[in-house]
C-alpha cells in the first residue's frame, strides 16, 4: 500500500467528509441531496472502509477485507431509498441465512421463514414464533427505530417496547429462560456473540434478536462481486449528485483542509482528537479520551480447491456458519476475550460466499472468510485454533487449503485506521456506550464546535454496513451548520 499523499485542496465546497466508509459516503450523499457541494477525503487508495474487497490470497480469489454478509445493508432504511442497483449493486440471497453446526454432524438452520425455522426447533418452536413473528412482520416500522438515534423518542413506542422486553436481558439469561433445547440456546448465543460482549452482559439479547429478525425480514445477503460493490455503488451515486472523492489522502490536521461550513468525520474518537486538535477542548475532549474500545478480531481468508467438507451437509445451504457450538462454549469464549484471555476453542464466524457467487473464485475453486474475537490489540496468532475448530466440524478442511491470508488486530488496524486494536465495531457497545455513543449528549453527532460532526460507527446506532450513522450526522449538520 502506497503512502497517503498530502491533502489536495479541492475547489470551494460546503462540506467535507473525512473517511469513505459506508457512513461517510451516506453522509456525503445526504448532504449532496440538499444541494451542498461535498468533498470526501479517503486515506487509502481504495474507498469503502469496512466495505472493501481484494485479492488477498491468489489471483482470481476475491476476498472481503472486513464485512461480508449484509442484513443491515439490504435492510437499511436509507440505502433502500437510493438507486444503488443502477450502479451495479446486486444482492444474492443464500438458500438459508445461517447454519449453526454441532458435534453430532447436524446443523440448526436459521431460515428466512419464521415458521420453517420454528418447525426445526422442536419444543422451542412455539416460543421462537412468539418472539420473532410479530416483530419480523413489522421490520419496516421497527428498523428505523433500531437504527435511529437511541436517545430520541420512538415513533412507535409500543412496537419498540415489545422488542425491548427481551432486548434488555443478557443473551445468556434470555436463552436459558426462554428456550429448553441446547441447540436453540446455542443458535441464539451465536447470534448474540456478534456483539463481542460477554453474553452475561445486559442488552446482549438485543444483538441476537436484531440479527434473527433481519434474517427473517430481509435475509442475510452478500453483494455479487464482493462488499466493495456496496461502496462503489454509493460512490457512483455521490458523484452523480455532484460530489467529489479524493483517495490516497490522509487528513492529519483539520487546518490543512479547505474552508467549509461543516466537517463530518467518519472516524472514531481517537482519530477525531488527533485531527481536530485544539478545536476539541474541555469536558467533551475528556469524554472522548475516556471512550472505550472493545475486543479485536483475528481474521483468516482462504483460497480452497473445493467447498468446506461439513459433516452437516445442510451447512452448505448457508453463506454464514457459526461454530461454537453450545451456549456455554460460546459464553466462555466471549468472556475470555473480554477478560484479556485466549480460548483454545474459540467461537468462530465463517462465511463461504463463493458457494453462491461464482465471481469470487476461479471455476471449481472457493473462498473462505473466517474470524474469531480476541483481546484488543492481541498479538497471538489464532490460525491453528481457528483451523482446528473448522476441522472439528469439517474433517478434511485443512487438506483443501491452497493459500491463506492471516490478519491480527494490528494488521487489521493498518488497513483501516478506524479499527483500533482490531475493534471492528467502533467501540464497546455495552449499555453506557450504546446509548452514550461516543458520549452522553442530546445529539451525539455534534461536538462543541458548530462546524465539526462525527458520523462513524462510534455514534448511534453503532457498527454495521447500514449508513445510518452518516445519515443522522448529515441531517444534524444540515439543521445546524447552515443556520443563521
Amino acid at each position: 500500500m502506497s503512502t497517503p499523499s498530502a491533502v489536495r485542496r479541492s475547489p470551494s465546497c460546503d462540506a467535507i467528509v473525512i473517511g469513505s466508509g459506508p457512513n461517510g459516503l451516506a453522509a456525503a450523499i445526504r448532504l449532496a441531496q440538499t444541494g451542498k457541494r461535498v468533498v470526501v477525503y479517503e486515506a487509502n487508495e481504495t474507498l469503502g472502509g469496512g466495505s472493501r474487497s481484494a485479492e488477498l490470497t491468489l489471483p482470481g480469489f476475491i476476498h472481503d477485507t472486513c464485512s461480508a454478509i449484509h442484513p443491515l445493508g439490504i435492510g437499511s432504511p436509507f440505502f433502500k431509498t437510493l438507486p444503488l442497483e443502477k450502479y451495479g449493486l446486486q444482492w444474492i440471497q443464500p438458500s438459508a441465512p445461517l447454519a449453526h453446526v454441532w458435534d453430532d454432524g447436524t446443523a440448526v438452520i436459521l431460515e428466512r421463514d419464521v415458521k420453517t425455522t420454528a418447525r426445526n426447533l422442536g419444543r422451542d418452536g412455539a416460543m421462537w414464533m412468539r418472539i420473532f413473528s410479530p416483530l419480523a412482520s413489522r421490520w419496516d416500522a421497527l428498523a428505523p427505530m433500531l437504527l435511529g438515534s437511541l436517545l430520541r423518542f420512538p415513533r412507535n413506542p409500543f412496537l419498540l417496547g415489545y422488542f425491548g422486553i427481551g432486548a434488555i436481558w443478557s443473551a445468556k439469561f434470555f436463552a436459558r429462560t426462554l428456550f429448553k433445547n441446547e441447540k436453540t440456546r446455542g443458535l441464539f448465543a451465536g447470534l448474540a456473540a456478534h456483539s463481542t460482549l460477554p453474553l452475561e452482559a445486559p442488552l446482549t439479547a438485543s444483538f441476537g434478536m436484531v440479527l434473527a429478525l433481519s434474517a427473517h425480514a430481509v435475509g442475510w445477503p452478500l453483494p455479487r462481486g464482493g462488499s466493495q460493490k456496496i461502496a462503489d455503488a454509493l460512490a457512483c451515486h455521490l458523484k452523480a449528485l455532484g460530489g467529489e472523492i479524493i483517495t490516497n489522502t490522509r487528513v492529519e490536521n483539520i487546518n490543512a483542509l479547505p474552508d467549509a461550513n461543516a466537517y463530518l468525520f467518519d472516524v472514531t474518537p481517537k482519530q477525531l482528537l488527533n485531527i481536530a486538535g485544539d478545536k476539541i477542548t474541555g469536558r467533551y475532549k475528556s469524554q472522548l479520551e475516556n471512550f472505550r474500545y472493545g475486543p479485536g478480531v483475528f481474521k483468516l481468508d482462504y483460497a480452497l480447491d473445493a467447498p468446506i467438507p461439513w459433516r452437516a451437509k445442510e451447512a452448505l445451504r448457508a453463506a454464514t456458519v457459526h461454530i461454537g457450538p453450545t451456549l456455554d462454549e460460546i459464553s466462555a469464549s466471549e468472556r475470555a476475550t473480554n477478560e484479556g484471555r485466549i480460548e483454545n476453542s474459540p467461537y468462530v464466524l465463517v462465511v463461504q460466499t463463493s458457494l453462491f457467487d461464482d465471481t469470487r473464485a476461479p471455476h471449481g475453486k472457493h473462498t473462505l472468510w473466517a474470524y474469531c474475537h480476541v483481546p484488543n490489540g492481541s498479538p497471538i496468532d489464532m490460525t491453528e485454533r481457528i483451523e482446528n475448530q473448522i476441522e472439528r466440524f469439517a474433517p478434511g478442511f485443512k487438506n483443501r487449503i491452497l493459500a491463506r491470508s492471516a490478519m491480527n488486530p494490528a494488521q487489521i488496524e493498518s488497513r483501516n485506521a478506524n479499527y483500533i486494536g482490531g475493534d471492528i465495531n467502533g467501540g464497546v457497545q455495552d449499555f453506557f456506550q450504546l446509548f452514550g455513543r461516543p458520549v452522553w449528549r442530546a445529539n451525539p453527532y455534534t461536538t462543541p464546535d458548530k462546524k465539526i460532526y462525527i458520523c462513524s460507527s462510534s455514534t448511534p446506532p453503532g457498527g454495521g454496513v447500514h449508513g445510518m450513522c452518516g445519515l443522522h450526522a448529515a441531517n444534524t449538520a444540515i439543521q445546524r451548520a447552515w443556520r443563521g
